[in-house]
C-alpha cells in the first residue's frame, strides 16, 4: 500500500514480502485465518475478503493510506511504531507489535507474535499461548547486538540505557552504574575488567538511536564529576573517553553536541596542568593523527589543544614541540578549508609560547613557511639576516630543521647558491648555540643528509666550505657528564629513567598499579622533572603516596640536576655556612627570565653572576634587593644592600655626611660613624667637604660603598663596581671584598679581571636555569669552554656595524688635524684648582686615542673641551667648521632615561625631526646664559651706513679665505639689507655660542643628507648596531637592560654619519657579546675615535695611541703597537687607524696650522654682471686670445674665464 499516492519504502516492501512468506508457511501447515479477523494486513500474502471491509470504510473517509512513524512503522487507520515493522491498533480489537511483523489479538479469539508473520487460532478452545520473551532475553539480545557482554555487574543496566525511550529513564540507570563502581576497592582495575572505554563507544556509536548516545555521553559526565574526580591518578582512564566526546561535534543533533562538551570540560578539570600537556595533549594529538574522524570534530580537538595552551606554563608546552607541530602542520595544510584556517590559527598561537628573542619577531613568517613550502626562499633569506644569540633549544629546532631541510634537499632549479649559502650559515650558527647536545642529537639524522649533499655537489666553493663547518658541528660530541654517584646523565631525563627511579622509590605501591596507570604516571613524573618543577612532583605524588617517599623521590630527581648544574647541598667542598637556597621564578613583565631554579649561597662566598645583556641580571638583584624573590630570606634574617649609583639631582649640592645621614636605615648612625666609613674607603677631610655632585663616577661608587659598610650587610650585591673605577680604586675594591670575608657577594661585571682576582664562584644564566661553577672566571671558562667570550673578543654571538664617516670638506689626508686644541687651560667655578693646564693635542680621521688616568683627573673634561661643551679659559680650540660628533658621555643613559615610554624607534624620531641632535641642542653648554643673552640685545655697527643694529640671526655661511663669512639677519630689516660678516669680528664681539651654533647646524644638516628619517631606515640602522627589531619598534625605553640602552644611545650618536667617534666609558652595561661586537665595529669604522675607558682589554686592542692625565698635565704617550691577540680572529693589520701603529715613528695627525679650510669647495655667490661689464668681459676674452694667436707655438690656449679677478672683484666683508 502506497503513503499518501507515494511509493512504497524499502522497509515496507520487506516487511511484506516476510509477512507473504509466513502466510504461505501458515497456509501449508494448516492455520487458517479467522473469518471474523478485521484489521491491518499488509497488501502481499493476505487474500483480499470481506475482512477488510471494516478498514477500507475507514480508507474512503479520507485516510488515503497509512500515516508512518517511527522506523519503517505506520499510524493512520493503525498506529505503527517499532523498527522494520509496526505496531498497530484497531477500536481496541486489534493489537500488532515486534519487528518486522506484527503480534495481534481480536477480543481475545486472536492473538499473534512473532517477527516477519503471526500465530493464530480460530477459537478460544483452539487458542494456543505464544511464547513470550523473558526480561534476561531482552536484555541478552540488545547487548548481543552490540557485542557487549552480558555477564558483568553492570550488563542489566547498560541493557536498560540501550532500551530506553527517554533521557529521564536513562538517568536512573546511569545513576545504578556510577553506585555499582563505587562499590569497587580499585576503580581503574574495574574499568579494565569491564572494558568500560569499548562498552561506552559502543552505547555511542553513530547507528543507535539519539536517546541511546546521548545517554551514553551523560555516562562520560558522571564517570569523570561524580566517580573519577579528585582520585589521583585513576584520572588517566577518562582520556581514552575523549574521542568519543569529540566525535558527537559531527552529529547533527545539537543536543547531543552540547552533551559532549560538557563531557570534556568534566573530563578536563580532572587534570592538573602538567598532566594536560604530558597526557591530554598526546590523546588529542594521537586523535588528529590517525582518526578518520570528521572535519568538525577535528576543529572542536583544535579548541581543546587552544584550551591546553591557554591553562598550561609555556615551559611545559615547549618540551611537546617536537610531537606537536608536525601534526598542527598537518591540520593547517588540510584540504577542508575551515580545518585547515582553525590549523594554521592554533599552530600559529602554539609557536607564540616559544620565548626565543631571535625568532620573535618571524614566527608568522616561519609558521607561513611550515604550511606553505614556496615562502621557504624568503624565510631563510629573512633568518640568514639574523645574528643568532640566544641559546637554541629543542623548541626552537622542531621549527626551523623542517624548513632548513627542505632548502637544502631542494633541486638546484629551485634552490639557488645563495639561498643555500645562507641555509648553511643558519645551520652553523643554530647548532653551535646548542648548550645540550641531546637537544639537538633528534634532529641531525635529517639535517644531515641535506648537509652532505651540499657538500658533494654545490657549485660554489664556499658554499661547500660552510656546509663543511656546518657538518663539523654536527658531528661533534659532547662530554660524558658523569653524577657524584658515578652515574652517566645528559642532561634530560627519558621514560625509561623515570621509571626506573619510580620503582626504586615506590616499588609495590607503583608495581601494583594498572599498565595504564603506571605510564601515565611516567609520563608525567618526565615533564615535570624535565622541567624542574618540583613542586609540582610533590604535591601529585604526595596525594597517593606517604609524604616521606615522595620527598626521597623528589630529592633524587632534583639532586641529579643540582649535581648536573653544581647546586647540590652536599658538596664536599662547601665548608659555609648555607645562607640561602631558594627554589623560584623570575620574570619580568610578560617574559620569563629564570624559571624553575634554585639560588644558593654561603656564607663567605664571593659569586659572579655571568650572562648576556637582557638575561635578568640587574632585575635578579633588584627583586632580592626588594625583598620580592620567592623563598629568599626576609630583611630580618638576612641583610642584604644593593650598591648602584642613586644619587638624584636634588642631591648634588650635599656635602658627603648629610647625603649617607638622609638614608632611612641608617637614622641610627652618627655623623662620626659616618665620617669613620667614609674615611676608611678613601674620603679624607678635603674629599668629605666636596658636594656629592663634584664627585666622579669612581668616587660616587665608594660612596655606595661606604654606606653598604654602614649598613652592616650580609649580602652585597654589586652591579657593574668598576664602571667609573680607574685602576687604583678597582685594586682597592678587589683588597676590600678579599678581606671581608664574612660578606657574601653577588658581583655582575664585565671586567674579567675584576672577575678573576675577586670570585670564588660563578653563576651562569643556561637556559632560564641558574648553573653553579666552582672557582673563578678563569676556571669556569675551562669547565665551559664555549665561554670563551668571556676573554677574547669576539663578533660570533653578536655584530655591530656603523654607518661610514661622512665625507668632510677639503680634507683628503685621513691624518690631517681636524680637531686641535692648543695651550688650553679650564677651571670649574669656586674649584680650588684648575682641571687642565696649558694641554695641547690634535685628532684626525685616523686617530684611535685612548684617554687614560684617576678618577677625578680630568679626562671626560678634556672631552668636553674638545667637542666643545666647555668653553676654555684661555688657550685656543679649532675644528673643521663640517666636522660632526658622535659622542656618548659617561652618563648618556640620563638622557634615554627621560624617554622611558618611547619605543628606541620613536626616540631616534624625536631626536632627528627638526634637522638637528635634539639632544645637543638641549645640553647645557649649548643654552644661553643672562649674560649671552643680554649680549644679544647689543647693538652693533657693521659699517654698512645702517648704523648700529641688533642682530637677529645668522641665516647664511660662505668660505672667506682661510675661514667663513657669515650672512646676518637684522632686527627689523628687510633680508635685502643683510650683510656678511667674518667669524673672526663676531667671536670678538662675543657672538660664540650664535656661531657655534650655526655651525652645528650646518654640520648637521650636511650628515642627515645621507638617509631618511623614516621607521624602516631607523629600524635597519638599529639592526645594525646589535638591536633586534622588535626591541626597538616594540619595547619602551623604561624596560631595556642597561647593556640594551648603550645600544640606543650609540644608534642615537652614530645616525647623522659622524666623523670623529667620542665614547667616555663606552664598556660600562655592556656583556662580553656586545663589548666584542663593539671592538669589531671600531675596528673596522673608517672615521677617528677617542675613547675614556678602564678596561685595559678593551683599549689595547684598539687603541695605538694613548693620552695619560694627571694632576691638571696632559701627556701624549706616543704610539704603541696594540694588543691583537685580544681579538678571537687575531686582529687586522690593515684595520683603518692601525696601520700607524706599525710605523712608530710617523706621527698620526699632521699639524695644519689652523689651516683646516685648505682646499674646502664652497660654492660661493656670484655677483650679476650689468651689460656694460658683460661687453667688457668679452673684450678681455677677445684680446686673450689675439695674443694666444701671435705667442710661440705650444703655448696652451687661455680659458675663457674670469675666475683670476673674482678675489679683486668680491666685495670685502667688515673685519
Amino acid at each position: 500500500m502506497e503513503n499518501n499516492g507515494g511509493r512504497l519504502t524499502l522497509a515496507e516492501i520487506r516487511r511484506r514480502k516476510a509477512e507473504q512468506a509466513n502466510n504461505q508457511a501458515n497456509k501449508a501447515s494448516g492455520t487458517v485465518l479467522n473469518s471474523n479477523f478485521q484489521g491491518g494486513a499488509s497488501k502481499v500474502g493476505v487474500p483480499k475478503t470481506q475482512t477488510y471491509n471494516s478498514y477500507q470504510n475507514q480508507q474512503n473517509q479520507g485516510f488515503n493510506g497509512y500515516q508512518g512513524t517511527g522506523r519503517g512503522g505506520y499510524q493512520g487507520g493503525y498506529q505503527g511504531a517499532g523498527r522494520g515493522g509496526y505496531q498497530g491498533g484497531y477500536q481496541s480489537n486489534y493489537q500488532g507489535a515486534g519487528r518486522g511483523g506484527y503480534q495481534g489479538g481480536y477480543q481475545s479469539n486472536y492473538q499473534g507474535a512473532g517477527r516477519g508473520g503471526y500465530q493464530n487460532t480460530t477459537t478460544p478452545a483452539q487458542q494456543t499461548a505464544a511464547p513470550v520473551k523473558s526480561e534476561e532475553s531482552k536484555i541478552t539480545d540488545s547487548l548481543k547486538k552490540l557485542d557487549i557482554n552480558s555477564d558483568t555487574k553492570i550488563s542489566n543496566e547498560i541493557a536498560e540505557i540501550l532500551n530506553s525511550k527517554s533521557i529521564s529513564d536513562s538517568k536512573v540507570h546511569i545513576e545504578k552504574i556510577i553506585d555499582t563502581l563505587k562499590e569497587s576497592s580499585d576503580i581503574v582495575k574495574e574499568f579494565v575488567d569491564l572494558d568500560l572505554v569499548e562498552v561506552v563507544k559502543k552505547v555511542c556509536r553513530t547507528k543507535n538511536d539519539i536517546v541511546v548516545r546521548e545517554s551514553g555521553i551523560l555516562l562520560i559526565t558522571q564517570l569523570a564529576s561524580n566517580l573519577i574526580s579528585g582520585k589521583n591518578p585513576n584520572e588517566a582512564v577518562l582520556a581514552d573517553l575523549l574521542p568519543v566526546c569529540l566525535d558527537t561535534f559531527s552529529d547533527k543533533q545539537d543536543q547531543l553536541k552540547r552533551e559532549g562538551q560538557h563531557a570534556i570540560d568534566a573530563i578536563f578539570l580532572q587534570f592538573n596542568e602538567v598532566s594536560k600537556v604530558s597526557y591530554v595533549l598526546n590523546k588529542c594529538l594521537d586523535y588528529l593523527k590517525f582518526s578518520s574522524a570528521k572535519w568538525q570534530s577535528k576543529i572542536a580537538c583544535l579548541k581543546l589543544i587552544d584550551q591546553i595552551r591557554e591553562t598550561s606554563q609555556p615551559d611545559y608546552l615547549e618540551k611537546t614541540f617536537k610531537q606537536t607541530i608536525p601534526v598542527l602542520c598537518d591540520a593547517a595544510t588540510d584540504f577542508k578549508s575551515e580545518l585547515a584556517k582553525k590549523g594554521h590559527e592554533t599552530l600559529l598561537n602554539f609557536v607564540k609560547v616559544l620565548d626565543n628573542l631571535d625568532l620573535q619577531p618571524r614566527y608568522e613568517l616561519i609558521v607561513d613557511t611550515l604550511t606553505n613550502p614556496s615562502n621557504i626562499s624568503n624565510c631563510v633569506k629573512s633568518l640568514a639576516s639574523v645574528t643568532f644569540v640566544a641559546e637554541v633549544t629543542e623548541p626552537a629546532l622542531a621549527l626551523l630543521v623542517p624548513i632548513l631541510t627542505k632548502s637544502l634537499n631542494g633541486s638546484s632549479a629551485t634552490v639557488s647558491q645563495e639561498q643555500l649559502r645562507q641555509t648553511v650559515i643558519i645551520t652553523e650558527n643554530l647548532t653551535r648555540l646548542v648548550n645540550n647536545r641531546i637537544e639537538i642529537e633528534s634532529f641531525v639524522p635529517a639535517l644531515e643528509p641535506g648537509i652532505k649533499r651540499v657538500i658533494d655537489n654545490a657549485a660554489n666553493k664556499e658554499v661547500r666550505e660552510l656546509a663543511s663547518k656546518a657538518m663539523a658541528v654536527l658531528n661533534a660530541e659532547d662530554e660524558e657528564i658523569t653524577l657524584a654517584n658515578g652515574d652517566k646523565f645528559n642532561g634530560k631525563f627519558t621514560l625509561e629513567e623515570i621509571e626506573k627511579i619510580l620503582v626504586e622509590n615506590f616499588s609495590e605501591s607503583f608495581s601494583s598499579k594498572q599498565q595504564l596507570i603506571k605510564d601515565f604516571l611516567i609520563q608525567f613524573a618526565t615533564l615535570a622533572a624535565n622541567v624542574n618543577d618540583y613542586k609540582a612532583l610533590k604535591n601529585y605524588f604526595s596525594n597517593f603516596n606517604s609524604s616521606e617517599t615522595t620527598e626521597k623521590f623528589v630529592k633524587e630527581i632534583s639532586g641529579i640536576f643540582d649535581s648536573l648544574r653544581g647546586s647540590a647541598n652536599n658538596d664536599e667542598d662547601d665548608d659555609g655556612i648555607e645562607i640561602v637556597n631558594a627554589d623560584f621564578s623570575l620574570a619580568y613583565g610578560s617574559r620569563m627570565l629564570l624559571n624553575k631554579t634554585k639560588l644558593r649561597l654561603i656564607k663567605g662566598h664571593r659569586y659572579g653572576l655571568c650572562g648576556r645583556n637582557g638575561a635578568g641580571k640587574s632585575t635578579l638583584m633588584r627583586s632580592i634587593n626588594n625583598g620580592q624573590l620567592e623563598g629568599f630570606p626576609s630583611a630580618d634574617e638576612l641583610k642584604t644592600c644593593f650598591v648602584e649609583h642613586k644619587i638624584q639631582e636634588s642631591e648634588a649640592n650635599m656635602d658627603l655626611v648629610t647625603f649617607i645621614a638622609q638614608d632611612e636605615e641608617l637614622q641610627g648612625k652618627s655623623k662620626d660613624d659616618i665620617s669613620n666609613a667614609l674615611e676608611s674607603v678613601g674620603f679624607n677631610e678635603e674629599r668629605r667637604a666636596q658636594n656629592v655632585g663634584s664627585l666622579s663616577g669612581g668616587w660616587k661608587m665608594k660612596l655606595e660603598l661606604a654606606r653598604a659598610m654602614l649598613l652592616e650587610a650580609d649580602v652585597l650585591l654589586l652591579d657593574e663596581p668598576t664602571n667609573h673605577l680607574d685602576v687604583a680604586n678597582v685594586q682597592w675594591l678587589q683588597q676590600y671584598l678579599l678581606d671581608n670575608t664574612n660578606i657574601t657577594s653577588l658581583i655582575v661585571s664585565h671586567d674579567t679581571g675584576f672577575l678573576d682576582t675577586v670570585c670564588t664562584d660563578i653563576i651562569h644564566y643556561e637556559n632560564k636555569k641558574l648553573a653553579y661553577y666552582k672557582g673563578n672566571l678563569h676556571d669556569f671558562v675551562l669547565q665551559k669552554p664555549e665561554a670563551k667570550a668571556y676573554y677574547t673578543l669576539t663578533d660570533s654571538n653578536a655584530t655591530m656595524h656603523f654607518p661610514p664617516a661622512g665625507i668632510l670638506s677639503g680634507v683628503k689626508s685621513t691624518t690631517r688635524a681636524v680637531c686641535k686644541m692648543t695651550d688650553v687651560c679650564f677651571a670649574y667655578p669656586n674649584a680650588p684648582k684648575p682641571s687642565l693646564v696649558n694641554a695641547s693635542c690634535a685628532l684626525s680621521l685616523s686617530s684611535r686615542v685612548a684617554v687614560l688616568g684617576p678618577n677625578g683627573a680630568g679626562k671626560s673634561t678634556l672631552i668636553k673641551l674638545l667637542t666643545g661643551e666647555l668653553v676654555p679659559d684661555s688657550g685656543k680650540v679649532e675644528k673643521h667648521p663640517n666636522l660632526r660628533y658622535g659622542y656618548i658621555a659617561q652618563h648618556a643613559l640620563q638622557h634615554v632615561n627621560e624617554h622611558k615610554e618611547k619605543t628606541a624607534n620613536q626616540y631616534l624620531q624625536w631626536r632627528y625631526q627638526f634637522g638637528e641632535d635634539r639632544e645637543v641642542l638641549l645640553k647645557e653648554s649649548r643654552k644661553f646664559s643672562k649674560e649671552e643673552e643680554d649680549l644679544m640685545a647689543k647693538k652693533i655697527d657693521d659699517g654698512s651706513g645702517y648704523g648700529e643694529r641688533l642682530i637677529e640671526a645668522i641665516v647664511g655661511r660662505q668660505k672667506y679665505k682661510k675661514s667663513f663669512k657669515y650672512e646676518i639677519k637684522w632686527m627689523h630689516y628687510k633680508p635685502k639689507t643683510n650683510t656678511w660678516l667674518t667669524k673672526e669680528f663676531l667671536l670678538e664681539q662675543g657672538f660664540h655660542k650664535l656661531v657655534q651654533k650655526f655651525d652645528d647646524h650646518e654640520a648637521s644638516r650636511e650628515g642627515l643628507g645621507y638617509r631618511e628619517l623614516i621607521p624602516s631606515v631607523i629600524t635597519k640602522h638599529f639592526e645594525d648596531v646589535g638591536l633586534d627589531s622588535e626591541i626597538c619598534n616594540h619595547t619602551p625605553l623604561g624596560s631595556l637592560s642597561g647593556g640594551q640602552l648603550v645600544k640606543v644611545v650609540i644608534a642615537g650618536a652614530m645616525w647623522n654619519n659622524p666623523h670623529l667617534l667620542v665614547l667616555d666609558e663606552p664598556t660600562n652595561y655592556l656583556d662580553r657579546d656586545s663589548l666584542g661586537a663593539l671592538a669589531f665595529a671600531i675596528r673596522e669604522w673608517n672615521g677617528g675615535v677617542v675613547m675614556i675607558s678602564h678596561n685595559s682589554e678593551f683599549v689595547g686592542a684598539l687603541c695605538p695611541e694613548q693620552w695619560h692625565v694627571a694632576d691638571g698635565k696632559l701627556v701624549q704617550k706616543g704610539i704603541a703597537a696594540v694588543n691583537s691577540s685580544s681579538f678571537e680572529d687575531g686582529g687586522n693589520e690593515n684595520a683603518h687607524g692601525l696601520s700607524n701603529a706599525a710605523k712608530a715613528a710617523t706621527p698620526s695627525v699632521e699639524d695644519a696650522d689652523g689651516e683646516f679650510l685648505k682646499g674646502v669647495k664652497v660654492r660661493q655667490k656670484k655677483k650679476k654682471l650689468t651689460r656694460n661689464e658683460k661687453k667688457l668681459q668679452v673684450e678681455r676674452r677677445r684680446l686673450r686670445y689675439i695674443e694666444w694667436l701671435s705667442s710661440p707655438k705650444g703655448t696652451p690656449k687661455p680659458k675663457d674665464s674670469d675666475d683670476d679677478d673674482d678675489d679683486e672683484e668680491e666685495e670685502e666683508p667688515v673685519k
